[in-house]
């Protein structure tokens, strides 16, 4: 009697190529153990693109995102690049510029609706503007917009559409940034996908880019969001999130401080008002964490008795998960217009002119800047 032979599983997604796996939903190429039996056999990801018309984020570290990204300058292409405006210069993709070459660069400021609703929007489009300048990305046009809320997208796929041309569409982003809400409105407006892709092949060029195709033969590339370890929405754990990343608008807390006071972000991160006279500090950043004052002289012993309780989050149980802490000073020159900005955590704005010493505590590799007022 002929022993019967087990059929071999494939090893890799018949969608995008990338290679399968059923360990960890967040990681590129898992479907569950069940949607082995589903024919063909492509990961979550593409099963939702395919039948939801639906794509959901996966993230790689930097070193292959960058290689991810290294072959755009010689491909004839629009990039459209997503940032986060609550955490701008930390989802900023530093150095885009050298790997799009000349291609146009659409910059998509996402999350626009956090800010209070007296924003001047104008202004707020020039300081983008002005600040893309300085970290070296040239972009083509800038769009204000809001994935939760459907807001300055009929903008953006219009600025597609007039730079496209006969051109791929590239998308890019950090994690978190909204990128997949972009990605399902660009499937949606530029593709009949149902039947595209009940159809055929819809292969996948590199680890996890997912090549979703037009109706005109060319395509959206879904590049994988670059993860980048300074951002507090990498380094706290998943349930601390809504913590750290607001859902709602903010309610700017101001807060006028003497020399020698201190804030505590939960248990998060700390701003001392070190050298000054007396002013005013404006904090932006989610309504869920707690803002706590008290003396710059008691704020260390407060911190190490009170941490992960009174000071949280993060829960006790989850204190030492968090990198030590590492302490910043700057000096505000008298005069300028300053926000001190921490990356994924906020911002708090110098709302005086008459200069002050500051200093910011956070986890090691936590971004920390000085920057000209977003507000």
């Amino acid at each position: 009697m002929n022993e019967q032979i087990e059929p071999q599983r494939p090893v890799s997604c018949s969608g995008c190529g990338v290679k399968l796996q059923t360990d960890n939903r967040d990681r590129p190429g898992y479907l569950p153990e069940a949607a082995y039996d589903r024919e063909p056999v492509v990961c979550q990801r593409c099963f939702r693109i395919k039948n939801y018309n639906e794509v959901s984020s996966v993230s790689v570290d930097q070193d292959e995102f960058l290689r991810l990204l290294s072959g755009i300058g010689e491909k004839n292409a629009l990039v459209v690049h997503i940032v986060d405006l609550f955490d701008f210069e930390g989802s900023l993709i530093s150095g885009l510029q050298r790997f799009v070459g000349s291609n146009p660069v659409i910059l998509a400021v996402n999350k626009c609706d956090l800010l209070p609703k007296v924003t001047n929007w104008n202004k707020l489009r020039n300081w983008v503007q002005q600040r893309s300048k300085e970290l070296g990305l040239k972009t083509e046009e800038i769009v204000l917009c809001s994935a939760k809320r459907g807001q300055g997208f009929d903008r953006l796929l219009a600025s597609v559409s007039s730079l496209r041309g006969r051109r791929d569409v590239f998308v890019v982003g950090a994690t978190n940034v909204g990128k997949s809400t972009l990605i399902n409105r660009l499937i949606s407006d530029y593709s009949d996908l149902e039947q595209e892709l009940t159809t055929s092949r819809y292969p996948g060029t590199t680890l996890d880019s997912v090549k979703i195709p037009l109706d005109d033969g060319h395509y959206i590339i879904d590049t994988p969001g670059i993860v980048y370890p300074w951002r507090y929405s990498e380094l706290v754990e998943r349930r601390d999130l809504d913590a750290v990343m607001p859902a709602k608008p903010l309610k700017p807390a101001v807060y006028q401080l003497n020399a020698g006071q201190t804030l505590f972000f939960g248990g998060l991160g700390r701003f001392d008002f070190v050298q000054g006279e007396h002013q005013s500090f404006t904090c932006f950043i989610s309504g869920s964490l707690n803002i706590h004052r008290t003396k710059l002289e008691r704020a260390d012993d407060l911190y190490r008795d009170h941490r992960g309780e009174m000071l949280s989050p993060p829960a006790k149980d989850d204190v030492d998960k968090l990198p030590s802490w590492q302490r910043h000073e700057f000096r505000i020159a008298r005069g300028s217009r300053s926000d001190v900005f921490i990356s994924g955590l906020g911002w708090i704005k110098m709302n005086g002119t008459e200069g002050a010493v500051v200093a910011v505590h956070v986890p090691r590799g936590v971004k920390v800047l000085v920057r000209p007022s977003l507000i």
